[in-house]
Formats: structure tokens, C-alpha cells, sequence
């Protein structure tokens, strides 16, 4: 059985629901470990304090914040209990969105809200009124000792929570961003650019993406178990491309299926002129289901 990671009530109005919450995702990857290159031993990092010169039991730890170089604030366990918010047991509804309003960026982790046996009647209330209503709930919750910002939307017939960074902790970068009005595209090439979109296009189906690079160090592994050769990765030359109208042509020629004869039909820039009508034909067509 899961681990669950908090447990506490999700409150909105006068209703209380008891909950709790378990990771619903989690990083997949090989760990290499660092290892003595004399004796292959593998090398560790135990507690142990200069000052003493000796390894500390973790009884001997207390945490402090570095207030001057080497002067500490010193905490206890009791002490920090002593601050913890209302958020620490209880995650209060603030106010309900529309999902599509947040910027993703602002997504951190995500977890699965469950209802405990006596929550579950009100456990549904909320999710079919989210549902229907097509909101989702920004509330509070503390837990690890930092009190984050939360949105609770639906999802497959539950709950999802996800963690959210503060404002001030999203980072600016004075490059992003930028426009130059010299890097425009032109009507031509924007047409073409959507046409290699178009071609790309398909319904989010996330299996049938494999995480290449651990696949591969599973297979270095294997063959070096077995004392083969392990073959290098080809990788393609890549560089700055000069004549944009030129590879967005033979990207979307690339994309094309071939004719009868075996030959791709040839690729033509749509005139101005007609550019601005192609978008509304397109979805005309779509919606009488041509």
C-alpha cells in the first residue's frame, strides 16, 4: 500500500473533508554511485563536524539560519512545531480559477487527493462541482516545512494537488522574450511553419514517450556486464539554417505521404492574397464533417 505523504482536512465554506495525499509521480532514472578508483569501494558522506573531528549521531543535529558568516539562529523541533500555520493540518479553499488561467510555469509537484471512509460523499460534492463548473480550488497547505500555494483541480473521477511556486520565486531572464522587428517572419514562411505544424499534429498519447538516455545507459550496462563493446551514438551535424523558405519546404516534403508514382507531391507556398481565408475554410470544412 502507497505511503501517503499529509493528512489533514480540505476545507471550503463549512464543509471539512478528511484527505490524504500520495505522490503521483516520481523521477525514473539510473543513479550512478562514486566509488574509490583504487579498491571500487564506495565512497560515502556520513555527518561529521570539522571541529570535532568526528562523525555526528543524528541526536547531535539541531538546525540554525546563518544570520553572519559562522553565527546561528538555533531551532528545535518543538520550536518549529510551535509556528506552524493552520495550512499544516487543514487546507482552506481560498478562491476557485479556471485551470486554463494558470500559467504551467508555475506548476512544481503533483499529488493524488484521497478521501478517508467518512469524507467520501463530500469528497464528491466538490469534484462533480468542479467538474461541471469547470474550476479549480487555490488553497494553502504546509507540509516539509514550507507552506505552499496549491491548486486542486479534477481529474479521471479524483483529485489532483499540485504545488505551486510563488511569484518571487519565478525567475526573470532579460532575454526572453525579446522582439526584433528584424527577425519577422514573412507571410510565406509563417504559412509554411504552420503547414509543418499540421503535419506534426497528433493527440497527446504521453507512452509513447521512452526516456532514450536511460535506455541506453540500461543497455551499456547490460553490454558491460557481458564484457562487449559498447557503440557510440551517431548524432547529426547540426547548424544555423540560412534559407528558411528552403527547410520548411523539404520538412513538410519530408512529411508528406508519396503519390502513386512514389514521388511526393511538390510543396507550394500559399499566395498572400489567400492566406488569410485558408484558416476559415479549414475549420468550415471540419465542421460539416468533410
Amino acid at each position: 500500500m502507497a505511503t501517503s505523504v499529509w493528512k489533514g482536512y480540505l476545507t471550503f465554506g463549512l464543509i471539512s473533508i478528511p484527505i490524504r495525499l500520495f505522490s503521483a509521480a516520481r523521477t525514473e532514472r539510473i543513479s550512478l554511485n562514486q566509488l574509490h578508483n583504487v579498491c571500487k569501494t564506495r565512497i560515502r558522506m556520513p555527518l561529521y563536524c570539522p571541529h570535532c573531528e568526528r562523525q555526528v549521531p543524528r541526536n547531535e543535529i539541531v538546525k540554525g539560519y546563518e544570520y553572519e558568516k559562522d553565527q546561528y539562529v538555533l531551532f528545535n523541533e518543538d520550536e518549529l512545531d510551535k509556528i506552524e500555520p493552520q495550512s499544516a493540518r487543514s487546507m482552506e479553499i481560498l478562491e476557485f480559477v479556471k485551470v486554463d488561467e494558470i500559467d504551467p510555469l508555475y506548476y512544481d509537484a503533483s499529488y493524488y487527493v484521497t478521501p478517508e471512509d467518512e469524507g467520501k460523499k463530500a469528497y464528491q460534492l466538490l469534484l462533480k462541482a468542479m467538474e461541471e463548473s469547470g474550476y479549480a480550488a487555490i488553497a494553502k497547505l504546509t507540509m516539509h516545512q514550507r507552506e505552499h500555494i496549491v491548486v486542486v483541480r479534477p481529474r479521471a473521477n479524483g483529485m489532483t494537488l499540485h504545488t505551486m511556486f510563488y511569484t518571487n520565486e519565478i525567475r526573470e531572464v532579460a532575454e526572453y522574450g525579446q522582439t526584433d522587428a528584424s527577425a519577422d517572419p514573412k507571410p510565406a514562411e509563417k504559412k509554411l511553419a504552420e503547414q509543418l505544424i499540421e503535419s506534426l499534429a497528433a493527440t497527446f498519447e504521453p507512452e509513447k514517450y521512452k526516456d532514450q538516455y536511460n535506455e541506453s545507459m540500461r543497455a551499456m550496462i547490460d553490454a558491460k556486464q557481458q564484457g562487449q563493446e559498447i557503440a557510440a551514438v551517431q548524432h547529426p551535424k547540426l547548424a544555423p539554417v540560412i534559407d528558411l523558405m528552403e527547410a520548411l519546404k523539404k520538412s513538410i516534403a519530408e512529411k508528406q505521404p508519396t503519390t502513386s508514382g512514389g514521388k511526393k507531391p511538390p510543396v507550394r507556398a500559399v499566395p498572400a492574397a489567400a492566406q488569410a481565408q485558408a484558416p476559415v475554410q479549414k475549420r468550415a470544412k471540419r465542421s460539416t464533417g468533410g
